[in-house]
């Protein structure tokens, strides 16, 4: 079963109806011990990076992620959830993230190098380009998804970055290593693809199963 952290800071309502359109069983918990017995866990996430760590940190839920990402179990963030999962942001100051892949989050400059100027936040449908094989891509092919964001992550590392868009600097979009992933986009909200993104992800959690 896949456990949604409950943390106030995500958009549970809109994720859960995603996994009950897949049929996939789920539960909504801030509980540690709980958590830590999901097949898999969610980590959501709307606002602020500083918000949202000072919470997780308060409440022990960071130790929480780290300690579930090193069961080996599948592990997803989701917009902000999947920022979280990065080093550093600059939003509201400087704070650290879980460290659990490499990279930093930065504001979109708001101006190209030319000087010419574009919306921030990236609000809208944007097309993914698939960079690498990954099983949370398995059987898909490159498409629109939908983006709410004013930030995004930085890495000098390729290797994270499963999949990008382009809204003047390059934005991962889907990332991982390992067990870890997150998706920048609202995958509940994106459509086909969105759905088929989130059923590979849960997929990952039956194909554990199956070889325990």
């Amino acid at each position: 079963m896949i456990g949604i952290i409950d943390y106030g800071m995500g958009n549970l309502f809109s994720v859960s109806k995603a996994l009950e359109r897949l049929e996939v069983p789920y539960f909504l918990s801030e509980n540690k011990d709980e958590l830590l017995k999901a097949d898999a866990l969610i980590l959501p996430g709307v606002g602020s990076f500083k918000d949202a760590m000072t919470i997780l940190n308060s409440t022990g839920l960071a130790d929480l992620v780290k300690e579930f990402a090193d069961t080996g179990k599948p592990l997803l963030g989701i917009c902000l959830g999947m920022q979280l999962l990065f080093e550093s942001s600059e939003e509201n100051g400087m704070t650290e993230g879980l460290k659990l892949l490499p990279g930093h989050v930065r504001r979109f400059p708001g101006a190209t190098a030319e000087g010419e100027t574009y919306k921030v936040p990236h609000m809208g449908w944007n097309r993914l380009e698939f960079l690498q094989g990954s099983p949370i891509l398995k059987g898909l092919n490159e498409d629109y998804v939908y983006f709410v964001h004013s930030y995004f992550v930085d890495t000098d590392d390729r290797e994270v970055i499963i999949s990008r868009s382009m809204y003047d600097v390059e934005v991962p979009a889907v990332a991982g290593r390992g067990n870890v992933f997150g998706m920048q986009f609202h995958p509940e909200k994106s459509s086909s693809l969105g759905m088929a993104l989130l059923r590979n992800f849960t997929e990952l959690v039956d194909e554990r199963m199956s070889v325990k």
